[in-house]
């Protein structure tokens, strides 16, 4: 599905980091660093038929290298 964020992120907060983070093995394995947060936050998004939504949103995210996935 294709999508375009349109608003910024809004309320974004941390739910998990380190070893709580389920797939935190594979995000090291991938995009290297060690200090991984699991970040979520709201925002605007359009979709491709040009339908609007309000949706939530998960990332990876670790200082010096950025959000991820």
């Amino acid at each position: 599905m294709f999508f375009k964020i349109i608003s910024l992120i809004s309320d974004v907060q941390a739910i998990a980091s380190g070893k709580r983070i389920r797939e935190a093995a594979l995000v090291t394995e991938t995009h290297g660093g060690y200090r991984w947060r699991k970040v979520k936050g709201t925002a605007v998004f359009e979709l491709a038929g040009g339908r609007m939504c309000h949706a939530e949103l998960h990332w990876y995210e670790a200082h010096g290298i950025g959000a991820r996935e």
